[in-house]
């Protein structure tokens, strides 16, 4: 190691370079002259060539020290771009980040937040993946996915759950539908319908609080068909297949054919942000913090 070529023995160097004088570039370095001497002296014995022909008239560039100057120069501008590029990735400003979600809380303000995130973080690529809660929370165990925007995201040990969003619950009814001139729905009045209705294996906890509403009024809802998406639920709905029960963010997409009531319940679901436990990348950090602000206003 004692043998190696040193950043500072390259910048002491182009500062004579620069300079062509040795007490300038002593002074322009803020050290002495004799250490500046010594260690230019030093790097001409590694490189084992001079670097400078000195002479009574002044000092200049050897052949070997002008190729040095050109390598050196980009060498100290690269490694200055390295770091930069270092601290930016330290800071969160550059990357790479996974985001998963489930397919209804993009009803919600997270699309105009994830621009909002890519319009002030240009140099982090984002990549999306639709899934489902059950698989998200899998995906950020393994690290598959670095955050994650779950429906009733459940609680476990290895990740952080924490809520971004609560939602009351809708009844999605075929336009035609005998309670279409009631402005609100109690649950009690849905126990004869068919439902359609999301498999419990996309999220358990999301499954188990749309259930609690029909529990709470007193049944165990008859489910007819399920479908993987609220879109094809709803289109369902609007078919004449059944009803079923949405986050309140659904109901802000139209279909036709259906139409939503707000449901008297006082049970709610959650749109929440999923991490690794122990603490997530400055990205990913700087991506959930972004996110945040723009529900919060």
């Amino acid at each position: 190691m004692k043998d190696a070529i040193e950043l500072r023995h390259l910048r002491y160097f182009l500062a004579v370079a620069e300079t062509l004088h040795f007490s300038r570039a002593a002074a322009k370095l803020g050290i002495a002259q004799p250490p500046l001497s010594q260690q230019i002296r030093k790097l001409e014995a590694l490189v084992g060539a001079p670097l400078f022909e000195r002479t009574t008239r002044g000092v200049r560039l050897t052949p070997a020290g002008a190729m040095l100057r050109e390598r050196a120069t980009a060498t100290i501008a690269r490694v200055g771009d390295d770091l930069e590029q270092t601290r930016r990735v330290a800071r969160g400003e550059e990357g790479r980040l996974t985001v998963g979600f489930s397919g209804s809380v993009m009803f919600t303000e997270l699309p105009a937040a994830i621009q909002r995130y890519r319009q002030t973080y240009p140099h982090v690529e984002v990549q999306l993946r639709e899934m489902w809660t059950s698989e998200q929370l899998s995906a950020l165990a393994d690290g598959s996915i670095d955050v994650g925007f779950l429906r009733d995201g459940e609680r476990r040990p290895e990740l952080s759950i924490t809520p971004l969003l609560r939602e009351p619950f809708h009844v999605a009814l075929p336009a035609n539908h005998k309670l279409r001139r009631h402005r609100t729905v109690d649950p009690a009045s849905l126990e004869a319908e068919p439902f359609v209705l999301f498999s419990r294996r996309m999220g358990s906890l999301a499954y188990d609080r749309t259930i609690r509403c029909c529990l709470d009024a007193g049944f165990q809802p008859q489910i007819v068909q399920e479908a993987p998406q609220f879109p094809t639920l709803i289109r369902l709905v609007a078919a004449g297949l059944g009803i079923s029960l949405a986050p309140a963010c659904v109901a802000t997409v139209a279909f036709l054919g259906a139409i939503y009531r707000p449901v008297r319940s006082k049970r709610w679901t959650s749109v929440d942000i999923g991490t690794r436990a122990g603490g997530a990348s400055a990205t990913a950090e700087a991506f959930v913090e972004t996110v945040r602000q723009h529900f919060a206003r």
